[in-house]
């Protein structure tokens, strides 16, 4: 089982301590940073010479807030996926921070096992939405035009674009889309690619939220 190593930047130092305890206590997980404070937190990047796959970041903090560190991460840390774990359950929130590149966004009276099961999630796909966020997202897409990118531009999905977003919403990597499409892995991965530019969005998980909001998924999502 691989080693995730993870960092919790979060300006509440019962939480953070708290978190930081859950997540030494799991067997493949390894705290590497523990920090008050998004400027803290790039400070420690700065001198860090250990590779952080996740890190855990609340959405108020003082001189830095987690929209702003996130930004940070994604312009300078792209390999390092965000996960927002806040008390703000805002629609308008979950949406931004998704598409500008948070990998999952979770509210701070989630359980344990909600979490643990993220950490792994966005480690292994890099992205997790739970059905709360996928039916609120939903519900806000009632009635939306055709599809649009992030920018607002009209655009179309070629039957195979949609099959191949549709199996990475589902969480299929590459080699396993190719399986069930009948087709290359280099393949597969031009079209996630394709897909990404043409959405404008930065990450995958900027994919599967356009799924939803345009409601190219089935129930069962």
């Amino acid at each position: 089982m691989s080693q995730i190593n993870i960092a919790v930047v979060d300006d509440q130092n019962l939480f953070r301590q708290s978190l930081a305890l859950l997540v030494n206590s799991v067997e493949n997980f390894s705290l590497v940073a523990e920090c008050s404070s998004g400027k803290a937190f790039i400070d420690t990047l700065r001198t860090f010479n250990v590779a952080i796959d996740i890190a855990i970041i609340d959405m108020d903090m003082p001189e830095m807030n987690g929209i702003e560190l996130n930004k940070y991460l994604q312009n300078n840390h792209p390999d390092i996926k965000v996960i927002i774990l806040t008390v703000h359950s805002n629609e308008f929130l979950i949406s931004q921070m998704i598409t500008e590149g948070a990998s999952s966004y979770l509210v701070k009276n989630c359980d344990k096992d909600e979490l643990l099961l993220t950490i792994n999630s966005v480690y292994k796909t890099g992205f997790y939405f739970n059905k709360q966020i996928v039916k609120s997202l939903r519900s806000s897409a009632k009635n939306r035009p055709a599809l649009q990118d992030l920018s607002g531009a009209p655009i179309t999905l070629s039957k195979r674009e949609s099959q191949v977003l549709k199996l990475l919403c589902k969480e299929y990597n590459n080699v396993e889309i190719a399986a069930e499409l009948y087709i290359s892995v280099r393949t597969v991965e031009g079209h996630r690619v394709g897909l990404i530019n043409k959405i404008k969005c930065r990450t995958t998980a900027g994919l599967v939220l356009f799924a939803i909001k345009y409601q190219l998924l089935d129930a069962s999502f």
